[in-house]
């Protein structure tokens, strides 16, 4: 029976369970790295880089790690703590003086520590970054103007947002950028040659992964990798498995590497030390039955697993997903690169992988995880039917097509515009190309299928004199510009 002194690596019982979680949620292609100390005792590719194509995954394929970037940004901070150029709980403005909140009391006091725990109370607002135009220092100023979620400090609210404003921080403290600071300081000490922070990086690169969706006939399609840029401390790093099993090793020591030291031992056990109570619902309870506590770090969750303690994160953008998870106790890390977007696919086979490894009890992770998959689709499915049943047939809308044309503004997403094209209403907005079909009354159906796909009602209303006065599009309220004078 294997135990967390004698962890059991049987390579043929790992590849079995990689091509079971791969084959359960139709998975084309994977690279998994496994760290017991500081030896990396599996590393493997599998399947394809893209669906109906031969050229095979390798441990050196480039896949997008999405949110697992945020620890590399907490650690670059660390590394400045030792430094004496920051501290966790300078004011932000100490380092970016423009920033700003919209709740005086969070705009006053916020700090560093406060943007990587997540608890600022401002809610994601993705669609701020996610296919805009707007460079890193406009978003940051448009996240000044959104109201608050809830109040300061009180609740955990993931926000990519404020990963943007520590990695601005950490280019000011450093006198150079968040690029340069990490290349310098850790992905050349760590020899992560291959790693890299842009897409256009990524283009130039052979060994590459594919990013896949799923249609809504849950047929694969390969989609375009996303640009992360305007957002990159939150999640714009691209790595193989082998270069992330170097980082593992980092994470699963005293600050040391390769002899050198990059981090204080203390600071490095601050980064996995909770900082933030995440609740626990329904539906974490359901996903995770062997977990009780879940808490944020630095850039890192921790959670209890079958008792043990456990330092992970999780990234996901278009196409991709990943997951980097540490077992302490056991000197343990688990690397899951996967070529698919929205899948559940890295957390079963962490888990299967983690139960076999460490001899702990089995449960059948993929079959649990399509069931939940399955019951949130039907979930979803019937509240877009309660939807429909509440239309009201045989209705029209107030005005003809051409009076709900124009611009429409909201200070911090900027300018939405609706136009006709070939007679129908269209919705243009940063990425989003919005067909409207009339649902009834005032408001239309923006429905979308392809990958970021989009099935939500976009409300018009009318002011007192009968004109069209807002529109609410993906839950955003943006007011209709009046025509300039002599227009």
């Amino acid at each position: 029976m294997p135990s967390l002194s004698q962890p059991s690596f049987d390579s043929q019982a790992l590849d079995a369970l990689v091509r079971a979680a791969m084959e359960a949620c139709q998975v084309p292609g994977a690279s998994v790295g496994i760290v017991h100390g500081e030896e990396v005792v599996y590393l493997k590719g599998f399947g394809v880089k893209e669906a109906g194509k031969e050229d095979e995954v390798t441990p050196d394929t480039l896949f997008a790690i999405g949110s697992t970037t945020k620890a590399f940004t907490t650690t670059a901070i660390a590394m400045l703590v030792d430094d004496g150029k920051m501290a966790w709980d300078d004011p932000v403005r100490k380092h970016i003086p423009f920033f700003r909140l919209s709740d005086p009391l969070a705009d006053a006091n916020v700090t560093l520590r406060d943007l990587v725990t997540h608890r600022t109370g401002v809610s994601r607002h993705d669609l701020l970054w996610y296919g805009s135009s707007l460079d890193r220092e406009e978003i940051l100023r448009r996240i000044g103007l959104v109201k608050p979620n809830t109040s300061f400090r009180s609740t955990w609210e993931y926000n990519n947002i404020m990963y943007l404003a520590a990695g601005v921080a950490i280019g000011k403290a450093s006198g150079g950028t968040w690029e340069a600071f990490l290349q310098q300081r850790i992905l050349d000490p760590l020899g992560m040659t291959g790693a890299c922070f842009s897409v256009k990086d990524v283009q130039q690169a052979p060994d590459r992964a594919t990013p896949h969706e799923k249609d809504k006939e849950k047929n694969l399609k390969t989609v375009p990798w996303r640009n992360l840029d305007n957002v990159a401390p939150a999640g714009s790093i691209n790595s193989g498995a082998r270069d992330l099993t170097k980082w593992v090793r980092f994470n699963l020591g005293d600050g040391t590497f390769a002899g050198k030291r990059l981090l204080s031992a203390a600071r490095l056990a601050e980064l996995h030390t909770p900082q933030m109570v995440v609740g626990r619902d329904e539906q974490a309870r359901a996903w995770e039955p062997e977990t009780n506590m879940t808490s944020y770090a630095l850039g890192w969750g921790v959670q209890d697993y079958h008792g043990l303690l456990m330092v992970h994160h999780g990234g996901g953008i278009d196409g991709m997903r990943a997951q980097i998870s540490l077992i302490p106790a056991a000197k343990l890390g688990v690397i899951i690169l996967a070529n698919v977007g929205n899948t559940w696919m890295p957390e079963a086979l962490r888990n299967s992988l983690l139960d076999t490894i460490l001899g702990l009890p089995q449960r059948d992770w993929n079959t649990l995880y399509t069931e939940l998959a399955d019951k949130m689709e039907a979930e979803e499915k019937k509240k877009e039917a309660e939807r429909d049943a509440k239309r009201h047939k045989d209705t029209r809308p107030s005005r003809e097509p051409a009076a709900y044309t124009g611009a429409y503004e909201e200070p911090a997403y900027g300018t939405a515009r609706v136009s006709l094209e070939n007679g129908s209403l269209v919705v243009q907005w940063n990425c989003f190309h919005l067909p409207l079909e009339h649902f009834h009354f005032d408001t239309f159906l923006a429905k979308k299928d392809d990958p970021p796909r989009v099935n939500e009602l976009v409300a018009f209303t009318l002011d007192a004199n009968g004109d069209v006065d807002t529109m609410i599009v993906l839950g955003i309220e943006f007011k209709k510009a009046k025509p300039n004078p002599g227009d």
